[in-house]
């Protein structure tokens, strides 16, 4: 009997993979995930406090990002888009709402399919993580719940200061609900120009404490109307937004992204198994035609070590908890699994049946040929964490300036 190797390039990770309810086929199952770098390029070259530029649009160093990662086959699911201008959480990030933007995603786009990749648009509406100094408008939220820490501050000082706000200090206003509808025509209208412009689909970012999360976790979540008061009424805003998106495009060009254990940006809510279990369970039910679920692993966590975060699951009962009860909700859905996967832990992953594909995040801004490496056991170069992040005067420095292995030998 031939015992099969499960690493390297005899990995199932280096087998085809349908997505799109039978519309795509990727050629591997390594998959660049969504990572914000905020090095779009300002509207408004000249920024000052009284009139600060709120807007970006991809330039020739995203484009070139983009194309460097691409490989034959395989699928790269962008940064965070926001749809609005109000739903953005971050400078230097392009939002998909003006021509200039989306004339500057069609070149992404353009440089992806140009090198035979496939890719989605994650959109991303950040909610209450985010200041009105950013968007121009006050921050919004399933509810009018204020950041419970009064010393953390936004990620980027307001141009022209350099200390940071804290969130505590410009608590959300509630979505009503004309105001509710109007943020799933925004995201319905990217997503008609994201697919009109070329990408292969849409993720919405239902995950890491942003707005439909913040609609899911009972800490934020206060409303007492038919978007909140049970975990059934918590899942209503986020099954209405994918709902009226796969009217816009199509359930088969439609995927979400969800972190039922997530801590990220003050998501603290209980009845999480509940809570997720229902959403879980009406999205198969209501679009069994979905391109594919993406799940954070339960133990990853952005800001807490895996023994920290075990303390947190420890404390709510599920110390044990895996993702196996939404990968059989979703049964046939191609299932994807994010968070701390490396060259060290990936290998027979999928031929167990646990998921259909691994993404991966860090590692990749730093290895432009990481699909390769991976395959060929290349040792990774290592990422740096303070470059993760723009804007800066030097945005293109390790961002893509890192060379290929073949190339640095």
């Amino acid at each position: 009997m031939t015992i099969r190797k499960l690493d390297g390039e005899n990995s199932k990770l280096f087998e085809p993979l349908t997505i799109a309810n039978g519309k795509i086929n990727l050629s591997h199952r390594v998959v660049h995930a969504p990572m914000t770098r905020n090095r779009g390029v300002p509207v408004n070259a000249t920024s000052t406090p009284e009139n600060p530029n709120r807007l970006w649009y991809p330039g020739d160093l995203m484009v070139e990002y983009y194309r460097q990662r691409t490989t034959p086959g395989g699928l790269i699911i962008s940064e965070g888009i926001p749809p609005s201008l109000e739903s953005n959480g971050m400078p230097g990030v392009p939002g998909l709402f003006t021509e200039a933007q989306a004339d500057g995603w069609k070149r992404v786009v353009d440089a992806v399919h140009a090198n035979g990749g496939v890719i989605y648009a994650q959109l991303w509406h950040a909610g209450r993580a985010t200041i009105p100094q950013m968007t121009g408008s006050p921050a919004v939220s399933a509810s009018a719940t204020p950041w419970d820490d009064p010393s953390e501050g936004y990620s980027h000082p307001p141009v022209g200061s350099t200390s940071q706000v804290p969130y505590a200090d410009h608590p959300p206003i509630e979505l009503s609900v004309p105001h509710l509808k109007q943020t799933i025509r925004d995201y319905c209208a990217a997503a008609e120009t994201a697919m009109k412009i070329g990408f292969d689909g849409i993720e919405v970012h239902a995950g890491n404490g942003y707005l439909p999360e913040q609609f899911l976790s009972s800490n934020v979540n206060k409303r007492t109307d038919a978007y909140g008061g049970s975990p059934e009424k918590r899942c209503t805003f986020v099954l209405e937004l994918m709902g009226e998106l796969a009217k816009s495009i199509g359930e088969e060009n439609l995927s979400i992204r969800l972190s039922p254990f997530g801590l990220f940006n003050q998501a603290r809510g209980e009845q999480r198994l509940e809570t997720w279990t229902f959403l879980c369970e009406s999205l198969k039910k209501d679009l069994p035609k979905l391109s594919y679920v993406s799940f954070i692993e339960p133990r990853y966590e952005q800001i807490f070590s895996y023994e920290e975060k075990d303390k947190f699951l420890g404390s709510w009962g599920l110390k044990d908890v895996d993702l196996s009860r939404f990968r059989a909700i979703f049964g046939d859905t191609p299932f994807f699994s994010a968070g701390g996967w490396n060259q060290e832990n990936s290998w027979g992953v999928l031929e167990d049946g646990r998921y259909d594909a691994l993404l991966f995040g860090r590692h990749f801004t730093s290895n432009p040929d990481l699909v390769e490496r991976l395959k060929r056991g290349i040792p990774f170069e290592p990422y740096h964490r303070a470059r993760f992040y723009g804007p800066f005067e030097d945005n293109a420095a390790y961002y893509i300036d890192y060379p290929p292995a073949a190339q640095k030998a």
